[in-house]
């Protein structure tokens, strides 16, 4: 297939050597042109993938028209809140029956709108049936490294989301098919804020016991926020759910557990972003989700108490304590 990929961050950057490698033809887009002066000099992402080579079949570009006219299938790898200002550039007529495949973890601020939501809006001639979300636990610095890796393409049409496993798949990479793509978009893009939560524990200097009631109410919270929204329940007792979930708040490649901790030890989520090359979804996604769960009437004290930390300058050791005394685990 003739693939662009938008984005050359660490997870567009792997897709694209990814796809390269299952012989389709690909064409990566950065938004800057230092990126890709750095990538044809050096045949590597030096800013967000050092050390992994880029075959040399890929097309490197800053041309955003060179990557996505006459594509047959657009991988979307920017960061949710920028995506929609880079679609609305773009004239959906150079790539009229293209598949397009979202791959960012958010939900827009400005809108409440999850990302496949927001691409038929800006593309309304568009048919929907050809927009596909694929999430799941998968942290680029491993899939770029063959470690065995499984993932879930959404749509409402099976057809689609066929031609996606075929076009990703390889002996390390599965690609799983569900046709509930609100379940998987807001599965991948909630779990970051309870990752945001769980750096805050290891951040405040506490530990595995209130990691495991944090992710467990966690669960609770997205699941009932997303059945409440219109998702199927079973969507998020899988990899788009609890895996993600699982993955997003324990490993040290997780850049939203990352952000937590820098908060658990008391520092300003404006400094820590300033810092960081890469984009941490969860912290605009927790305003979104903090507005989703007033308009639908579900309790979410874990999303709350990060969202009281993060803009409202609550203290970590002082929320934890009410997280703890506040989580809706049931069990019977």
């Amino acid at each position: 297939m003739n693939i662009g990929v938008l984005g050359a961050g660490s997870w567009g950057t792997t897709l694209a050597i990814l796809l390269a490698h299952n012989a389709h033809s690909v064409s990566l887009w950065t938004h800057k042109e230092e990126y890709l002066q750095m990538m044809l000099r050096n045949r590597e992402n030096p800013s967000f993938l050092p050390g992994i080579p880029l075959p040399s079949s890929i097309q490197l570009t800053d041309n955003i028209l060179e990557a996505t006219s006459t594509k047959e299938m657009l991988v979307l790898a920017v960061p949710a809140q920028y995506l929609r200002s880079v679609l609305e550039n773009l004239n959906c007529n150079n790539f009229p029956n293209a598949i397009l495949v979202n791959v960012a973890k958010g939900i827009e601020t400005t809108t409440l709108k999850t990302m496949s939501q927001m691409i038929a809006e800006v593309f309304p001639q568009q048919n929907s049936d050809y927009i596909v979300t694929l999430s799941g636990p998968s942290h680029a610095e491993e899939v770029c490294q063959n470690i065995p890796t499984a993932v879930v393409a959404s749509s409402r049409s099976m057809e689609t989301i066929a031609i996606v496993q075929r076009a990703f798949s390889t002996n390390s990479f599965r690609v799983y098919l569900s046709t509930d793509i609100l379940g998987v978009e807001l599965g991948g893009s909630l779990k970051n804020i309870i990752a945001i939560g769980a750096g805050i524990v290891d951040g405040a200097g506490f530990g595995d016991n209130t990691k495991a009631a944090l992710m467990s109410g966690g669960l609770i919270e997205l699941t009932q926020l997303g059945v409440a929204m219109g998702a199927k329940e079973k969507t998020f007792y899988g990899l788009a759910g609890v895996g993600d979930l699982f993955v997003t708040c324990t490993s040290k490649h997780s850049r939203n557990r990352y952000v937590g901790e820098q908060l658990g030890k008391g520092r300003k989520w404006e400094f820590i972003l300033r810092e960081m090359e890469m984009v941490a979804e969860g912290v605009a996604t927790t305003k979104s989700a903090v507005a989703l769960a007033k308009q639908y009437n579900v309790e979410t004290p874990i999303i709350n108490e990060v969202h009281k930390i993060i803009f409202e300058g609550k203290d970590a050791h002082e929320a934890a304590k009410d997280l703890m005394s506040g989580i809706a685990v049931e069990e019977c």
